[in-house]
């Protein structure tokens, strides 16, 4: 009896920690807001997060001027179709000073130098025309190129971050405060995973907004040469010519 008493008295310990331990309810992890993981990420997210700004903006930049209306308008084109029959060039020059589409700007370049050049061919106004086709094809082409350079230096800076976040790792081991070793370990490693995934988060966004931006483009682009062979076929189908009484 006795035995069985000390046998209990020695359990009995043993099983009201057990009974702590499962009844004790574990604390519940800190949140983590995104501005606590962007100063976890280090220097580096200081221009990533000026590149994500800039990012966001072209993209929405780009939905609003790269339309048809833009470079080819209807309007336009059914105002210079109709000043062309009339043989009405100075109207023509005037309105395409007026428009911002692409054609006009093309169209204006042609009866500028046709104005100023009254003896000058229509084979001469065409490459005025082509020239100024491809300038305006070359910004349109160079305003998107910046989605594409962000995705390439997004993810560089971003393996930046990871180096220095390596670096500062690598120097915590020759550190002799073992007790703190370990966190700061982790902050440094931590830093190069969070710098390495906005890179990305970043950069990827970025190429794929250029990719659909670059088909766009190529698009408008093709309804610009569209338009401006068919506005200079009707000059060269009128018979222009400029006199120079005609100059304004």
């Amino acid at each position: 009896m006795k035995t069985a008493l000390a046998l209990f008295a020695a359990f009995l310990p043993a099983v009201s920690l057990m009974a702590q331990t499962a009844g004790a309810v574990p604390e519940p992890a800190k949140a983590t807001n995104l501005w606590q993981v962007f100063l976890a990420g280090g220097p580096m997210m200081i221009p990533l997060g000026i590149l994500s700004v800039i990012t966001v903006m072209l993209i929405l930049v780009f939905l609003f001027s790269m339309r048809r209306g833009c470079i080819v308008s209807g309007r336009y084109m059914q105002t210079a179709d109709a000043l062309i029959r009339n043989k009405d060039y100075l109207g023509l020059l005037a309105i395409s000073n007026r428009h911002n589409e692409a054609v006009a700007r093309v169209i204006q370049r042609t009866m500028d130098f046709l104005t100023k050049n009254p003896r000058a061919t229509i084979t001469e106004a065409r490459d005025i025309a082509q020239t100024e086709g491809m300038r305006q094809a070359s910004a349109l082409n160079q305003q998107i190129a910046y989605l594409a350079d962000i995705g390439t230096i997004a993810p560089m800076l971003g393996l930046l971050g990871t180096v220095i976040g390596i670096v500062q790792s690598f120097g915590v081991i020759a550190v002799d405060a073992a007790a703190t070793r370990p966190t700061l370990l982790a902050q440094g490693i931590g830093e190069a995973l969070i710098a390495t995934a906005t890179g990305l988060l970043i950069g990827i966004p970025a190429m794929a907004a250029y990719a659909f931006f670059r088909g766009r483009a190529q698009g408008l682009i093709s309804e610009l040469e569209i338009a401006s062979t068919h506005l200079l076929a009707l000059l060269s189908t009128s018979g222009i010519k400029v006199s120079d009484k005609d100059l304004p």
